[in-house]
């Protein structure tokens, strides 16, 4: 599945799913067991984007993570929703190169001479593995990936890759005020200072696309 870059600000403001899915995707990636089981009891998004949230997690969060949440999920939902990831390493490739280039905007050449540099794996894992076989797949649209990502980022404070997807946010059509929203949904999973540099730092990107 290939993502067009879809006009900016198509999506404008969080639904009360997608703000479950994005404090699901901050719980994952930093909470406990238990955080993880309640967040699972309170969100009320589809079940095809959870299972899509928790796969990529591993992406973000590591392999523990994203198995322990995959094992609280299956509590939930015993059967897999999604068996087969559609294509061939060289059809994830492909996507991978289109829905890498859709987030980083203008940014893509030198994010791939920067990738390669530190090592020419990495970039081709980066694309093929990540943004081809994972980010690429049916099941959840490449804009609430994104927030989820944003998410993940921000209570994980990583806040080079927050930057990046702050960026890739907006390049891939989220308004500013969604943004907004994905942060204020997160704002209580994060330590005093984590929020104030988050904000910080969405403040200095949303001055710069202005």
């Amino acid at each position: 599945m290939t993502h067009a870059t879809p006009p900016r600000g198509t999506l404008v403001h969080l639904d009360e799913a997608t703000r479950g899915l994005v404090r699901l995707s901050a719980i994952i990636t930093a909470g406990s067991e238990q955080e993880v089981r309640d967040a699972f009891a309170n969100t009320s998004a589809p079940p095809e984007w959870i299972e899509e949230l928790v796969l990529q997690t591993y992406l973000f969060a590591g392999f523990p993570r994203a198995l322990n949440a995959m094992r609280e999920w299956r509590r939930r939902q015993p059967e897999a929703l999604a068996l087969e990831t559609p294509g061939t390493p060289d059809r994830w490739r492909t996507d991978g190169e289109v829905t890498c280039a859709s987030v980083y905007g203008s940014m893509y050449g030198r994010l791939r001479e920067n990738i390669r540099d530190l090592h020419p794996l990495l970039d081709e894992w980066m694309v093929t593995e990540g943004y081809g076989k994972v980010l690429s797949r049916p099941g959840l649209d490449l804009a609430r990936r994104e927030l989820c990502i944003v998410a993940a980022c921000a209570v994980a404070k990583q806040d080079r890759q927050l930057h990046s997807h702050l960026h890739g946010a907006l390049n891939v059509g989220i308004a500013p005020q969604a943004i907004d929203d994905t942060i204020d949904a997160i704002a209580d999973l994060l330590d005093e200072s984590t929020a104030r540099s988050t904000r910080m730092l969405w403040a200095r990107v949303k001055g710069r696309r202005r």
